[in-house]
């Protein structure tokens, strides 16, 4: 099996985690990550044996602080077929020419524009969409946690407008610069950016967005109301969510009241990082009546892209091209069983 050789720029919250799902794939092989400062996430890589790559002229830094860098960033273009993009937003332009120029393929994250890449990517709704694409972009946590639901209530009952308020995390659990305190803000320039977002993958669809960033680091929570073309039950409802793909449905009668208890779940099953790749979504917390349709669901910012990465990585290196064979092979790999 000739295995796709990726290469990780960014070994951050999604990066470090997009190489270690990278690592467990048997059709892909890890070639490299990079870092731009010897933190401690560049110690762990180091320690892990991940080949590490730096940028040019920042080798001696690396190297007073006990990291051996395996070379520069342009050293890891050279051996990789492609090249997942995990670095800040502001950067999209810049590492897009890059792998132009060394002739790579580049998969990005959501905090770039659609504009960048021209295609996004859901591993359900437009899998093929990036078959043998030069670039896409994974769309962001909370877009993927809106396509995971909204994408299969579609296809059963066509939705003609969605109306979502997301209450989002301030900041990551490892990220002590920002955030609020002690109070909720408002995302005042609407609709935000999510609707939008989910527009890039299901054009046809009606949404509107709005979002609160509240004091918590753990999740994201979202509350959903749809109008679905025609009239329906809660049961018909429960039924379509519980066979969506990476949708896991939790109750408040088993005790999973917050966001807090969703976390304390994924520990528990043993997740790598305590990581629930899954959208929860409330059980006894969703409601139809008539043709709308009311659900909570919640989404674990630092995981939940990750088995996408790994969906897109095959997509664009035409390694399988039935959509579901894919997530379902990374589904076993990362522990995702239904």
């Amino acid at each position: 099996m000739n295995k796709a050789k990726v290469g990780v720029n960014g070994y951050g919250t999604i990066g470090k985690r997009v190489a270690t799902a990278v690592t467990l794939q048997d059709d892909m092989e890890l070639i490299g990550v990079t870092k731009t400062r010897p933190t401690f996430e560049a110690q762990v890589a180091f320690d892990k044996g991940y080949d590490l790559y730096v940028p040019e002229g920042k080798e001696d830094s690396f190297k007073s602080a006990g990291i051996q860098p395996k070379g520069t960033i342009n050293d890891l273009c050279k051996k990789v077929d492609i090249m997942v993009d995990c670095t800040p937003g502001e950067f999209g332009e810049t590492y897009r020419a890059m792998y132009d120029s060394y002739g790579i393929k580049g998969i990005f994250q959501g905090g770039e524009s659609h504009s960048l890449t021209g295609i996004s990517f859901n591993s359900t709704a437009n899998y093929k969409e990036s078959w043998g694409a030069r670039l896409s972009r994974v769309v962001s946590c909370n877009t993927t946690g809106l396509l995971r639901t909204l994408y299969p209530l579609d296809q059963w009952n066509k939705i003609q407008n969605a109306y979502v308020t997301i209450v989002r995390r301030a900041a990551d659990p490892g990220d002590s610069k920002g955030g609020p305190i002690n109070g909720l803000e408002p995302s005042v320039k609407l609709p935000t950016h999510h609707g939008p977002d989910v527009q890039s993958i299901m054009p046809w669809l009606g949404i509107s967005t709005m979002a609160i960033k509240a004091s918590t680091t753990l999740m994201h929570m979202h509350t959903i109301v749809a109008e679905l073309e025609r009239e329906t039950g809660t049961d018909e409802v429960l039924e379509i969510l519980r066979d969506a793909s990476r949708v896991r449905m939790v109750s408040t009668k088993s005790g999973i009241k917050t966001t807090a208890e969703v976390m304390e779940l994924a520990r528990d099953i043993g997740r790598d990082r305590s990581d629930m790749y899954e959208i929860s979504v409330w059980e006894d917390g969703v409601k139809v009546i008539g043709n709308r349709l009311y659900f909570y669901q919640c989404v674990h910012q630092e995981s939940d892209v990750i088995p996408e990465n790994i969906d897109c990585i095959r997509s664009m290196c035409k390694m399988i091209e039935d959509p579901m064979e894919s997530v379902k092979k990374t589904n076993r790999t990362l522990n995702i069983i239904k």
